[in-house]
This record gives structure tokens, C-alpha cells and sequence, in this order.
């Protein structure tokens, strides 16, 4: 059953040595103004540690293609200035967003992780889809 309902709130998954990255994408029509070609979503991200040893975050990649296919890159450390140290089967969940200058676009990318033994490893974080309704 929870699995079932997690598949529901977080639609996009991405699994990469037992740790589950999980996204969910909503489109905020109060924060975008389409007449000015601003369209604005948030994203819930769950990372779930399944494996048998602690990890901690340390840098995200990201990759945003926009509706004509640009790709903006985006690269920095931890995520909403965390870097959180996540144990067995414990998990971190954070909200951010990404503004686009068309009404569809996606994301997807990877977060840079260390284990308690010290080994350097990326984690995918699924592709997800960006998309304003239609009026």
C-alpha cells in the first residue's frame, strides 16, 4: 500500500544503488504570468536511502531543457543549502523551483554522493516534465 501511494505523489523514480531519488512536479499559476513568458513550477524531491550505509549529498546536477529545446545547466553544492547526511533507511525530502520562459520544458540530473566509507558516487535524478495547462 505505501508503495502504491508513493507512486502516486511522486510519479518520476530513479533508483541507483538502493538509494531512491523520487520526484513529484506541480505548476504554480500565481507565480507565472504567461503574457510575459514566465511559467513557474515547483518540485518536491524524496531521497530515500535504502542501502546499508549512510550517504550524504554533496552537489547537485541539474539539466533543464525548456520548450524549444534549449538546455540550461545548472551545477552547485548540496541542495537548498543542505548537505544532508541521510542513514539506512532513513530519507530527506526538499522543495524547490524552476522558472521557464515557455510553458514546457523538463528536468533531469544527477546529485554527487559520499557513503560512510568515503567512496564518491552520482545518484540519477529521474527526468520529470514541466507543464503549464492549457487555457
Amino acid at each position: 500500500m505505501a508503495s502504491d501511494v508513493l507512486a502516486v505523489l511522486f510519479p518520476n523514480v530513479a533508483v541507483t544503488r538502493d538509494i531512491f531519488v523520487r520526484v513529484a512536479a506541480s505548476y504554480l499559476a500565481e507565480q507565472s504570468n504567461p503574457e510575459l513568458n514566465r511559467w513557474f513550477w515547483s518540485y518536491h524531491v524524496r531521497i530515500e536511502n535504502r542501502s546499508i550505509l549512510s550517504v550524504q549529498l554533496l552537489s547537485r546536477s541539474w539539466k533543464i531543457v525548456d520548450g524549444r529545446g534549449t538546455v540550461h545547466e545548472v551545477h552547485g553544492e548540496g541542495v537548498v543549502g543542505e548537505t544532508p547526511l541521510i542513514a539506512p533507511d532513513g530519507s530527506f525530502d526538499y522543495v524547490s523551483g524552476c522558472p521557464l520562459d515557455t510553458p514546457t520544458g523538463s528536468m533531469s540530473g544527477s546529485y554527487r554522493m559520499v557513503d560512510e566509507d568515503g567512496a564518491l558516487f552520482d545518484i540519477a535524478i529521474p527526468q520529470f516534465a514541466l507543464t503549464a495547462p492549457i487555457n
